[in-house]
């Protein structure tokens, strides 16, 4: 996939309409349905001015939640009040339209001015949106004179204003696009060696595709998590009661096989933490990787491993991490991402965190602000490491 792609530097906006896309999947309270984090809206601020100061009419469009599984979705994901919150993080008033391809979307973003923005009601109330239909594709795009994509969040995703609307417009991305594809694409396909990636999370099933991707391009594979106990098992090792995917041994087998073809350094626990159960309060201890006690679970690496990941990762030229080294959700067993996470802040390379619960370890301990790049897009983060073609990526013009 060629990840270099125009952005909005590379057009004037002066006098035209623009539809962008932007990821305001905020975070709800159950009850109250109140904004609990707005996170998400400040990230888009900066291609947002930078639209408005170039002189562009801006309107605006993200989905938020599952409006399919939520009966009363109408009144609970409405995008309504992420406008009021959006017009107090700009500092200006934003327009509200109570479709996102009706007449009242139409009226508004027919009148609107340079300098003005409109908000459009939740694209995911239209069941076409998520069908990538190319009529609602039509009409979305009819609004405006040309598209910004700045919701990585949403890019792997074949959607009507993802991807669809690009049929219909010049397709530019937003500066949050930019630097996602810039990091990911340059650790990836044009690292400083030695390349290390850090895999973890709980099963082998969901990495499949980035663990062979990657040993295509990196010198060191590091694997850690629920995962490491299917590789350990395939090296003969008891596991005990450790998370197993015991269909993919043999394909463990096979990764181990190749790394070793290939020259690529797979590094595999050497010990482990583990506990009687599955519990913050759990009684635990720490064994070598190939002694785990029958009845007993590895819920996290052990010091002499985090010094040997930690090693591995302060001395290379490119680190990408994806999941967590143990179940860091209980603080007796997040010393292994805690461990992993000082590392990546120690390594003075080229350092990306690709999303999901790794992203929230390292935002949580601390670190976030002493690695190069986290990434803000979980799905989207582990497609771009498998490797597949994205097509809210694919569908801009390339450079």
């Amino acid at each position: 996939m060629n990840y270099k792609k125009k952005s909005i530097r590379d057009v004037s906006f002066a006098g035209k309409k623009v539809l962008l896309r932007v990821d305001f999947n905020v975070p709800l309270d159950k009850t109250t349905h109140e904004i609990t984090n707005d996170k998400r809206i400040r990230a888009a601020l900066p291609t947002i001015r930078y639209l408005l100061d170039d002189g562009a009419a801006l309107i605006v469009c993200s989905h938020l939640g599952k409006p399919k599984k939520d009966p009363d979705a109408k009144t609970n994901l409405t995008l309504r009040r992420v406008a009021v919150r959006f017009a107090e993080l700009l500092g200006k008033p934003v327009g509200f339209a109570e479709d996102t391809i009706g007449p009242d979307a139409k009226a508004k973003a027919a009148a609107l001015r340079p300098g003005e923005v409109l908000l459009l009601e939740n694209t995911r109330f239209d069941p076409r949106e998520e069908k990538n239909d190319p009529e609602f594709s039509r009409e979305l795009a009819s609004m405006a004179d040309v598209y910004v994509s700045d919701a990585f969040g949403a890019v792997h995703r074949a959607h009507a204003s993802t991807a669809g609307v690009a049929d219909y417009l010049p397709a530019y991305c937003g500066f949050l696009v930019e630097k996602e594809l810039t990091a990911l694409g340059g650790a990836i396909d044009d690292p400083k060696r030695p390349l290390v990636a850090v895999l973890g999370g709980a099963k082998v099933a969901d990495k499949l595709a980035v663990i062979e991707n990657l040993l295509k391009k990196a010198d060191t594979l590091i694997i850690g998590g629920g995962m490491a106990f299917t590789f350990l098992k395939a090296k003969g090792y008891e596991t005990g009661d450790s998370l197993l995917d015991a269909e993919k041994v043999d394909y463990c087998k096979n990764m181990l096989a190749k790394a070793e073809e290939s020259g690529v350094k797979l590094l595999l626990p050497v010990d482990v933490v583990v506990a009687d159960r599955f519990a913050a309060d759990a009684g635990s201890k720490v064994v070598a990787a190939d002694a785990i006690p029958a009845g007993w679970q590895g819920l996290d690496i052990g010091p002499e491993t985090q010094k040997l990941f930690g090693d591995a990762v302060k001395s290379a030229g490119t680190v990408i991490w994806n999941g967590p080294m143990g179940v860091f959700e209980f603080p007796k067993f997040a010393k292994g991402t805690e461990a992993v996470a000082a590392a990546m802040a120690e390594c003075p390379g080229v350092t990306v965190v690709g999303g999901g619960d790794s992203a929230s370890a390292i935002e949580k301990m601390g670190y976030a602000d002493k690695v190069t790049h986290v990434s803000t897009g979980g799905g989207a983060s582990l497609e771009f490491m498998e490797g597949k073609e994205l097509p809210g990526v694919a569908c801009l013009l390339d450079k």
